[in-house]
């Protein structure tokens, strides 16, 4: 599936990119008042990008020019831009640049 084809509020099939942007984590409180880690990352193909949103341990998985493929992943929309996660039935799939 291509980036540009992307919907909000379904899980979708197999989503590839490219990494071009990692943001610094930030630590936030779960809704179970425990810490962890959030980041946003920017993935893209060549019908454009999405924000991939990465929690805990998947943040050091990734860097910039690594190739990751997202399958079964959550597709929900925040301030207006869709953003991408492997959510808890998904799964990531990184090949290093």
């Amino acid at each position: 599936m291509k980036i540009s084809e992307l919907k909000a509020g379904s899980a979708q099939g197999t989503i590839s990119g490219e990494i071009t942007n990692v943001d610094e984590p930030r630590e936030v409180l779960t809704k179970y008042g425990k810490k962890t880690r959030v980041a946003n990352a920017t993935l893209q193909d060549d019908s454009g990008s999405v924000t991939l949103s990465l929690w805990g341990d998947d943040i050091d998985k990734i860097a910039n020019g690594d190739k990751v493929s997202i399958e079964n992943g959550w597709v929900s929309e925040y301030k207006g831009n869709l953003q991408v996660s492997p959510g808890k039935y998904g799964k990531m799939t990184v090949t290093k640049a």
